[in-house]
């Protein structure tokens, strides 16, 4: 769990935190507390709005409208699925619980690609993506969607690992 330290909705480093996107993917199921946990730990003390993201594959998107009934005729908003999926529900209640302001919001394509967007769309000032630990190598052939939020992110962005 990462460690930040707040004074009056500003973190210490001057800047104020108003909005946190908060990305979460079907990968991110075991770690769905830690992730909700770390944005309530930013978000709480500065009032924070956070923005719960999830982005699915097109493949990923087509398994989870099945899986979830929606009806076949109608193209879901990738929103009202993202709202409806196991990760972003888990997180959800765990921002409920403790009076976190949050909308939940889905998109379908490449996921760094789509969190990055999302960040500089709404002016977000911190973003929380998940991952786990990889070797060097397993980052060049594999690629890395935290590594890619971290990189081009308009703001500070934290890592929850396993």
């Amino acid at each position: 769990m990462a460690t930040h330290v707040y004074n009056g909705g500003v973190c210490t480093t001057g800047m104020a935190i108003e909005t946190i996107v908060l990305a979460v993917g079907q990968e991110d199921e075991d770690r769905a507390k830690r992730l909700a946990e770390t944005a309530i730990e930013i978000a709480k003390p500065t009032g924070a709005h956070v923005v719960l993201s999830h982005v699915f594959s097109d493949q990923e998107f087509d398994e989870v409208v099945e899986r979830l009934d929606f009806e076949a005729s109608v193209n879901p908003d990738p929103s009202d699925v993202a709202a409806r999926h196991v990760t972003t529900r888990t997180v959800a209640q765990s921002l409920d619980a403790v009076d976190i302001d949050y909308e939940i919001r889905g998109e379908v394509g490449d996921r760094g690609e789509a969190i990055v967007d999302l960040a500089k769309a709404v002016d977000a000032d911190r973003v929380i993506v998940g991952g786990r630990r990889r070797s060097p190598t397993g980052k060049a052939v594999f690629g890395s969607t935290a590594q890619e939020v971290m990189l081009s992110a308009p703001c500070p962005v934290t890592f929850v690992r396993d």
